[in-house]
């Protein structure tokens, strides 16, 4: 039974088989035709050497990734999950064990290599490790899209203030260096659990260490960008919002703050009452209809609040890093707002419009749906409104920095550990 793929791989294998069909004059299945045998024909469609530059090159890869999730479905129950660092959006995961597959970056080293044949070596390596993973011993559990997503995707975000002197000095410590110092300090962060010890000592610190030696910490920055953001961030991160789903904060958060708190609300037209009258909760017809206060820059800057101009990477070698997930933002574009924003102020202008509502007949006949969700959700944006407010200051940078969700559950752990790396140490003369 074929599993769902994401839309724009169901689109790539369709035009990709279509045009396979086309140009070998016969019907050409792309799941059960071995990889020599597509060679054939894809090599007529490619019309000369691989080129990711070219978007119809680029179809066949992605045409070409999806026909082999498809193929690793079929045989060992692969899924997909949604990847937002992948170019397809998308990558594979596995339920026997934790094996993550990006299938476009695989399908482009296979046409780049100019043989197909590689996938089928990718095959046969991905078949031994899942099955070393059955027969070792451990009892096995099953995985799913959810679990990896949590693991993988970075769908959160945080925006972090960064004291650049100290990140500056801690991006020039060696690994040996950084390894230890944050091994004392998770020695001495006195709140943290032993178990969690164990685990920041044994996938941090031996992350830290295995960085080039000798070398500043930044210098693997190309290489390692999750360990050397993250070395940053404990030496540098002064403060920080919570973390949230980068939707969240799109849709949510950022068109919150920019709203404000109007004084007026502009007329509404008869959809905007009936939407009302059936139930809809003020706060989202307060986000739609209501203009802002304050000028948004950007809405399809990062996070609908910061320019593409105002970005930069925390330094020079991460410019060779894959997708970096620690970006440095302007503040001049939310300032003016944030320098006005009142949570409770915020909270009485809703509640206001919700009145507004009902004064022009938008009354609901019962309880607006998602009354509850609603309100969760306009604590949580108040609550990340005003870390914001807090962590905006005069000689801090403020970082954007996406998390995957295991990566955001682990951060009151490495809050602690922040914490005793720059508290004093106690040394005892005898």
């Amino acid at each position: 039974m074929a599993m769902p793929r994401p839309p724009q791989l169901e689109a790539a294998f369709q035009q990709l088989t279509q045009l396979l069909t086309e140009a070998a004059g016969r019907p050409v299945d792309l799941v059960k035709e071995s990889w020599p045998e597509v060679e054939k024909v894809v090599i007529k469609v490619l019309g000369g050497a691989f080129s990711t530059t070219r978007p119809e090159h680029q179809l066949v890869a992605l045409g070409l990734a999806a026909a082999l999730g498809e193929r690793l479905h079929a045989d060992h129950q692969a899924f997909w999950f949604p990847y937002r660092e992948s170019p397809e959006g998308a990558s594979l995961g596995f339920p026997e064990t934790l094996v993550m597959l990006a299938p476009f970056g695989a399908a482009v080293d296979a046409l780049a290599h100019g043989s197909l044949a590689r996938l089928d070596e990718l095959t046969k390596t991905i078949r031994t490790s899942l099955a070393q993973a059955k027969f070792g011993g451990a009892q096995p559990v099953r995985l799913t899209p959810e679990d990896y997503m949590r693991l993988f995707d970075p769908g959160f975000v945080q925006l972090v203030a960064v004291d650049p002197a100290k990140l500056k000095t801690a991006f020039a410590l060696t690994p040996e260096r950084a390894a230890s110092e944050l091994r004392d300090a998770i020695n001495r962060a006195p709140k943290l659990p032993a178990e969690a010890k164990k685990q920041l000592d044994g996938q941090l610190v031996s992350a830290v260490a295995r960085l080039e030696s000798g070398k500043p910490v930044v210098a693997s920055a190309a290489r390692a960008p999750r360990v050397v953001e993250t070395v940053g961030l404990l030496y540098a991160a002064t403060q920080s919002t919570g973390p949230a789903a980068e939707e969240f904060w799109t849709e949510m958060v950022m068109p919150l703050l920019f709203t404000g708190v109007p004084q007026a609300f502009p007329p509404l037209d008869t959809d905007e009452l009936e939407a009302a009258k059936s139930g809809v909760d003020p706060l989202f017809l307060f986000l739609d209809v209501v203009p802002h206060q304050f000028k948004s820059p950007d809405e399809e800057g990062l996070l609908g609040a910061f320019p593409g101009s105002t970005l930069a990477v925390p330094a020079p070698e991460f410019r060779e890093a894959q997708a970096p997930r620690l970006i440095k933002v302007g503040v001049d574009a939310i300032k003016p707002a944030l320098q006005v924003f009142d949570a409770q102020k915020t909270r009485d202008a809703v509640t206001r419009f919700g009145a507004y509502l009902k004064e022009k007949g938008g009354a609901s006949q019962g309880p607006a749906q998602g009354a509850e969700e609603a309100k969760m959700m306009l604590d949580a944006a108040l609550t990340l409104l005003g870390d914001l407010q807090a962590a905006v200051k005069d000689g801090q940078e403020l970082y954007v920095r996406r998390l995957t969700e295991a990566e955001a559950s682990s951060e009151a752990a490495l809050s602690l550990v922040r914490q005793a790396l720059s508290a004093p140490r106690i040394i005892l003369a005898t």
